[in-house]
């Protein structure tokens, strides 16, 4: 099973983002496997990538987890040995910037592009998504269904299958998710139909 998950972050940044994170678990596994990336203690030399912090989907400091992506069954097990292979490669294991990256959507953002069969639709408030890996410009959409142009995830725009059409203004992402008939817009995040996984 392979599962990702936003919850609202700490403190006044909850009122403009989520973190996100991903969740493993190999077939016959007796556990699973937790990756994200958190800021606290970088500074310090701590690690950015922690690995099994808490649970797979426990509440995130009093925030409630919202489920973004649920992959399982046959072939899964091919897509958590990509995901950890992506998340070996992060180019940013020991950096965080909390705007506008890298930080834990910037990590979710990267794994989803290594692995696009999750098709994951990062939700509009999930800052730092926009960040491209090495200062580049373009990329394909995290969801891989798409082209995403962005300037060090200050400005850009993005358009796909899965997410529809955004924009990114200083990391506030405007957009109109036409899948889903839903508008994309900061603090909020959706407006309308709920997203189909």
């Amino acid at each position: 099973m392979v599962q990702v998950y936003a919850a609202r972050t700490v403190g006044w940044r909850g009122v403009l983002a989520v973190h996100t994170w991903i969740a493993v678990k190999p077939r016959g596994a007796a556990s699973y496997t937790r990756y994200e990336v958190m800021g606290w203690g970088v500074g310090q030399g701590a690690p950015a990538i922690r690995i099994n912090r808490t649970g797979p989907d426990n509440y995130w400091f009093g925030s409630h987890p919202d489920l973004l992506a649920d992959r399982r069954g046959e072939g899964v097990d091919l897509l958590i040995a990509r995901v950890e292979a992506a998340v070996a490669a992060y180019p940013y294991p020991t950096s965080y910037r909390t705007w506008p990256g890298p930080n834990s959507n910037t990590f979710t953002a990267f794994i989803a592009r290594a692995v696009p069969e999750l098709q994951l639709d990062l939700p509009p408030t999930a800052i730092g998504k926009d960040y491209l890996p090495g200062g580049a410009l373009a990329a394909i959409s995290p969801s891989g269904t798409g082209i995403q142009l962005s300037l060090f995830g200050l400005l850009g725009v993005l358009a796909g299958r899965e997410e529809g059409f955004e924009i990114n203004l200083l990391g506030l992402t405007f957009g109109v998710d036409v899948k889903d008939l839903a508008l994309k817009v900061p603090v909020v995040g959706r407006l309308g139909a709920s997203r189909s996984n």
